[in-house]
């Protein structure tokens, strides 16, 4: 399926950039081989393979879901051991805001 000039152009507004007339001869070739390669996949037998809305395989597949049990937090001292600055029971941290 080859996309014409028209068509990359539309894309190109959509995602708000700006395309010279090289780049969008390149990305019309680029944009239509990959078209093409989903058209090939279109073609692959998938009559056997039932849906799945997990890659991973939800269902049965191991580390994707967890129990959900409850346990005491991290201690106040272990939790701030880790902050490279530390001012009483608070995290510093450079300023972000001038004022």
């Amino acid at each position: 399926m080859a996309l014409d000039r028209q068509e990359v152009q539309h894309m190109a507004t959509l995602a708000r950039i700006g395309l010279t007339e090289q780049e969008l001869e390149s990305f019309q070739d680029q944009l239509s081989h990959i078209l093409e390669q989903f058209q090939i996949l279109a073609e692959v037998d998938t009559s056997g393979v039932s849906p799945t809305g997990h890659a991973a395989g939800a269902s049965g597949g191991a580390g994707v879901m967890r129990d959900d049990i409850p346990q005491d937090s991290s201690s106040f001292e272990d939790v701030l051991s880790n902050a490279p600055w530390q001012e009483g029971e608070f995290f510093r941290v450079k300023a972000v805001l001038e004022e």
